[in-house]
């Protein structure tokens, strides 16, 4: 193999065998204190691949940090060849008021590729697509449910692409779901740059879950595996579960508001007719049942005490890839 050449990003040089991280500084707080995004480069003395692992985009869907976290804590970040990329968090403005947008009210997954004299948020988009995205071979960016909802562990793609489909398959999520790339996203822009982006969803906003963390984590080695960057001193374990694939889900919503008391479980098998939940007053004389209009799994699951009619509650999927 050949050696690594350096690796240049916002003006610092990472060579071979090098591990480094650098501080992105974009804005500072309304209080004038400076706000450094680390972005930790842990690189090989072999040439290989460039993977961008990264959380946060959403500053409340904290397990996502916790999983980049611990990539680097349990020292998977450090490659057999190639080079990783670690950013935990990338809204660090939402992470610090534990909000999913920026303090400009915009959603950071909705304004890529970004403008460099747009808003805060679309600058941070703009710097990341023009510093980053161009040394970038593979991305997986780790996000969880917002608003309550428990989002099953599962990869997202775009339905169609074979080789995502075989990252996917490499990974080996208990769900994996064919959804279409949203205009403005991350995932999207990744998709026009040539950048081979596998979207993990697990948990809940403000909400840390061990199982979920668990999942990324394997799903990870497996990943690096597929790419022969696992570190000779890792192991990366078999699945213990199958991946069911989604082509297509759809979300049941509330018929009624009130008190929500939900049964069924995330990732779960439902036949039609199960009781899924109950919807009741909070003075003892009305509740109601939420039933599965039909088969199928469970990939989110709305875990608000109350509900307003409207909300969505469950996700349910519809037809599987056969």
């Amino acid at each position: 193999m050949n050696a690594i050449k350096p690796l240049h990003l916002f003006g610092e040089t990472i060579l071979a065998g090098e591990s480094k991280t650098i501080s992105m500084e974009i804005a500072k707080l309304h209080t004038m204190n400076k706000l450094k995004v680390p972005i930790i480069v842990e690189r090989s003395k072999l040439e290989g691949p460039i993977v961008l692992f990264c959380a946060g985009l959403h500053g409340d869907e904290i397990n996502g940090t916790e999983t980049v976290r611990q990539i680097i804590t349990k020292k998977i970040n450090k490659p057999k060849k190639g080079t990783i990329i670690c950013i935990p968090i990338i809204n660090i403005f939402g992470f610090i008021n534990q909000t999913r947008e920026f303090p400009d009210k915009r959603d950071l997954n909705r304004v890529f590729p970004g403008s460099k004299t747009g808003s805060l948020a679309s600058r941070f988009a703009y710097y990341l697509v023009h510093e980053i995205l161009p040394n970038i071979d593979y991305v997986i960016d780790f996000h969880a449910g917002g608003a309550q909802r428990f989002n099953a562990p599962q990869i997202r793609i775009e339905q169609g692409n074979s080789e995502l489909k075989k990252l996917a398959e490499a990974f080996h999520a208990p769900f994996t779901l064919y959804s279409k790339n949203i205009s403005g996203s991350f995932r999207s822009t990744c998709d026009k740059l040539g950048v081979k982006m596998l979207l993990f969803e697990g948990g809940k906003s403000l909400d840390l879950n061990e199982d979920i963390t668990r999942e990324a984590l394997e799903g990870t080695k497996r990943f690096l595996e597929h790419l022969d960057m696992l570190n000779s001193r890792k192991k990366a374990s078999e699945p213990k579960h199958t991946s069911v694939y989604i082509e297509k889900s759809n979300w049941l919503r509330a018929k009624y508001s009130g008190m929500f008391h939900g049964i069924a479980k995330a990732g779960s098998f439902v036949n039609k007719g199960d009781l899924l939940a109950t919807i009741s007053d909070p003075y003892g004389k009305v509740e109601h049942n939420v039933k599965a209009p039909h088969e199928g799994y469970l990939i989110n699951v709305n875990h608000a005490p109350f509900v307003y009619q409207g909300d969505a509650i469950f996700h349910i999927s519809t037809q599987l890839e056969t």
